[in-house]
C-alpha cells in the first residue's frame, strides 16, 4: 500500500506557500466582497484566473529551466494581429489565418531559444530586445495595414464560429455557473506541464538546466535543445491566447499585452518559481494565476477603488516570495 506523503513531503513542495496565500485570499473576499460566492462570481474569477494561468504555465517552466521571457504579454497580441491580418488580407477562411499565426508565433520562440543558445547573453537582455521589436511591429504593422491601431473584425468571415467554439466559447453548467473554454484550456495546460515535469525525462533535463547548466551538460543532458523547446512551449501558449484575445472580441487592439509578461512572472514567482532556476511546479504557477484572478475581481466585488490593485499584487507577490523562501529552508532543515 503506498504511503501517504509526511509533513517533510508537504513542506518540500513548492507549491505550499502558493496554497496557503490562495486560501487566505480566498477566505477574506469571500468575506469581504457578497457577491464573490455567487456563481456568477465564481465564473469571473476562474475566468480572469484563466486567462493569466495559460501564460503562467510555460512562464513556470522556463523559469525552472533557468530562463525568462519578457516578450510574452505582446507575443500574445503579435498571434492575435497575425491571424486577424492574414484572414483579413488574404480573404481566406479564419482557419487558414490561425495557421499562420501558429507558425509565427512558434518563429517567434524559436528565435528567442536560439538566439540564447547561440549568443550566450543573458534571457532578460534577448527577450527584452523582442519585447521592444514585436511592441514595435504590431503598432506599425497594424497601422500600415489598417490604417488604425486596431485590426479590422473578422467577425462575419467565414470559419469565425468554429474557431470561437474552440478559443472563446462558453459552457453553462447548471443555472448560473458559466465556464469559459479558456479555463479547461488552463487547467489541461497545468496537467500536462505537471505530468512532463514529474514523469518523463525531459522534465529531468528542465530541472538540471535550471540547477546548473554546466553540470547538466556534463552528464549528457542537452541544454540547448531542453531550452529552445521551453521557449516553443512559451510560444505555443502564447498563440493559444492570442486566439482567445481575437476570437473573444473580433477585433484586437495593437497595444494590448505590455505589462503583462510581469503578471506572468509574479505569479510563477508566487506559485514557488525560484528566480535562479531549477524550483518551482506547473500546480504552483496556476495557484498563483488563481491568487492574481481572485484579487483582481475580488477588489471590484468589495466596491474597493481599483487603482489599489497593483498595490495589492505588489504587496502579495513579496509576502508570498518571503514564505516560499521560509518554506524551502524549513524543507532542507527537515532532510
Amino acid at each position: 500500500m503506498p504511503r501517504r506523503p509526511g509533513p517533510r513531503a508537504l513542506l518540500a513542495r513548492p507549491e505550499l506557500g502558493a496554497v496557503v496565500g490562495a486560501v487566505a485570499v480566498f477566505v477574506f473576499f469571500a468575506a469581504c466582497a457578497d457577491s464573490f460566492l455567487s456563481p456568477a462570481g465564481l465564473s469571473t474569477v476562474l475566468y480572469a484566473a484563466s486567462t493569466i494561468g495559460i501564460m503562467a504555465v510555460p512562464v513556470a517552466l522556463l523559469m525552472i529551466g533557468g530562463e525568462f521571457d519578457l516578450s510574452t504579454g505582446v507575443m500574445v497580441t503579435s498571434s492575435a494581429l497575425v491571424s486577424s491580418m492574414s484572414s483579413y488580407q488574404m480573404t481566406a477562411n479564419v482557419w487558414v489565418g490561425v495557421g499562420v499565426s501558429l507558425l509565427v508565433t512558434l518563429a517567434f520562440g524559436l528565435l528567442n531559444g536560439w538566439l540564447l543558445v547561440r549568443t550566450k547573453l543573458p534571457s532578460f537582455i534577448i527577450t527584452l530586445g523582442t519585447f521592444l521589436m514585436l511592441t514595435g511591429v504590431n503598432l506599425g504593422a497594424t497601422k500600415l495595414i489598417s490604417g488604425t491601431v486596431s485590426t479590422k473584425t473578422i467577425a462575419d468571415m467565414e470559419g469565425y464560429t468554429s474557431a470561437r467554439a474552440l478559443f472563446a466559447s462558453q459552457l453553462t453548467l447548471g443555472d448560473d455557473l458559466r465556464v469559459r473554454v479558456t479555463i479547461l484550456w488552463w487547467l489541461a495546460l497545468v496537467a500536462l506541464a505537471t505530468w512532463v515535469l514529474l514523469r518523463t525525462r525531459a522534465g529531468n533535463w528542465i530541472f538540471a538546466v535550471g540547477g546548473s547548466a554546466e553540470a547538466a551538460r556534463a552528464v549528457g543532458v542537452p541544454v540547448a535543445r531542453t531550452k529552445i523547446g521551453l521557449y516553443l512551449g512559451v510560444a505555443l501558449c502564447a498563440w493559444i491566447s492570442g486566439q482567445h484575445l481575437l476570437f473573444m472580441y473580433g477585433v484586437v487592439q495593437s497595444g494590448q499585452g505590455v505589462g503583462n509578461e510581469l503578471i506572468y512572472i509574479a505569479a510563477a514567482v508566487i506559485g514557488g518559481c525560484l528566480l535562479t532556476g531549477g524550483y518551482g511546479s506547473a500546480a504552483g504557477a496556476a495557484v498563483g494565476a488563481l491568487i492574481f484572478g481572485m484579487t483582481s475581481k475580488g477588489i471590484v466585488y468589495a466596491q474597493w477603488d481599483p487603482s489599489w490593485f497593483k498595490f495589492f499584487l505588489g504587496a502579495m507577490l513579496l509576502l508570498a516570495t518571503l514564505l516560499n523562501a521560509w518554506i524551502r529552508r524549513r524543507a532542507e532543515a527537515a532532510r
